[in-house]
């Protein structure tokens, strides 16, 4: 019996996480989940998970949590905008899966690696923002931290056992996402709706957007990058519009490894909780042949010109410091002026590259260096983002 404290337990990868844990209530116990807001949701999990403590973010939703629980003494309310360090780090738990959204979720992540617990990462800001800080943490014990994001859970996988000198290359897939195929000029004119329309995974708003652009793919280079120690030219990125082949490694010997699944995120949530274990996900295999759905395994390149996102981010990987959590800040806020009707798709980009141009970088010795990136980065990007 592990048991779990889930940071964004009302979120895409919470939810489908306490799905796995409602499966398999013999071998995990919640004790803590925060959300943001989202208090309706929220009451219901714990309600059913009875955990010990719950963090909310906003005061206003904690309270009515708190109204809506009533009875429940034996559950603890937490509130404030640090309400889910604090859970991070003082709450009993095997294991903490970071399942928040943004660099918001980077104290968080030190809180529960300075504690000593497991963390299962979902939370790729952690590593874009902190990557430096978060991997000092884990010398000499990595096992402590668990890929939760499908690319790097199938990366994981596939390198488990073997010699890291024998790597040549890690291949990221990526789906294509929603425009895949579409022109730069076509890209311009596309709409919020359209680009919340991924053809194979159900995800938050900010991911799928991010993956419109493929900056989701440019973000997972940079976390390959941090979690398996590899440089830049040995993280490659594919198009596999299947969404079948997570992840694959290129041995030197010319060999490949891939990880295959269907398309659900309850697969990389079990196993980062279970790890090294396999249980039951409620997921249906990946059937190879099936005469009445025949599925044909499909990649080709990204198109580089109308997706500038991933050049960037091998860019701004290269030039470390305090750039990714610039780029990473700036596209935060540029992504939330599109889905506000501010901004165009392809302009997400144009911020972003803007405001990384622009950034005097600075050492990352401390959070304190990162905080003032960010700070910059917000607000230099909302200068830039003008209604359309």
């Amino acid at each position: 019996m592990r048991t779990i404290a889930i940071l964004g337990s009302t979120g895409s990868i919470g939810t489908q996480a306490l799905d796995v844990i409602r499966r398999n209530p013999d071998r995990f116990k919640v004790v803590a989940l925060s959300a943001g807001s989202s208090h309706e949701l929220l009451v219901g999990q714990v309600r059913e998970f009875m955990p010990q403590v719950v963090a909310v973010a906003e005061e206003e939703a904690a309270h009515e949590v708190t109204s809506n629980l009533g009875g429940l003494r034996a559950v603890e309310i937490l509130s404030g905008p640090q309400a889910a360090e604090f859970l991070a780090r003082e709450v009993d738990a095997d294991v903490v899966l970071n399942a928040m959204v943004g660099a918001v979720g980077l104290r968080p992540t030190l809180a529960a690696l300075q504690s000593g617990k497991v963390l299962a990462l979902a939370n790729k800001e952690s590593l874009i923002v902190g990557g430096e800080l978060v991997m000092d943490l884990v010398k000499g014990e990595p096992e402590r931290l668990v890929p939760v994001d499908s690319e790097h859970a199938a990366l994981a996988q596939c390198l488990r056992g073997e010699r890291r000198e024998d790597l040549r290359r890690v291949i990221i897939t990526g789906s294509g996402g929603p425009f895949r195929g579409w022109s730069r000029d076509e890209l311009d004119r596309a709409s919020v709706k359209e680009a919340l329309a991924h053809p194979t995974w159900s995800m938050g708003p900010k991911i799928t957007i991010d993956s419109a652009t493929l900056m989701n793919k440019g973000l997972e280079v940079i976390e390959a990058h941090f979690l398996f120690g590899l440089d830049y030219s040995q993280i490659d990125v594919v198009i596999h519009p299947e969404s079948v082949v997570h992840g694959i490694a290129e041995f030197t010997d010319g060999s490949m490894m891939a990880q295959l699944g269907v398309p659900d995120m309850r697969l990389p949530i079990q196993l980062a909780l279970s790890w090294p274990d396999r249980l039951a996900s409620g997921v249906a295999p990946f059937r190879l042949a099936d005469p009445d759905h025949p599925t044909r395994l499909t990649f080709e390149p990204v198109d580089r010109e109308a997706f500038p996102a991933l050049d960037l981010a091998y860019r701004v990987g290269r030039l470390g410091s305090t750039y990714p959590a610039v780029m990473n800040a700036a596209n935060e806020v540029a992504v939330m002026a599109f889905l506000d009707g501010k901004l165009g798709l392809t302009g997400i980009i144009d911020v972003v590259e803007a405001v990384v141009t622009e950034h005097e970088p600075a050492a990352v010795v401390s959070e304190v260096s990162l905080q003032r990136a960010d700070s910059w980065a917000r607000s230099r990007s909302a200068e830039f983002v003008t209604p359309r």
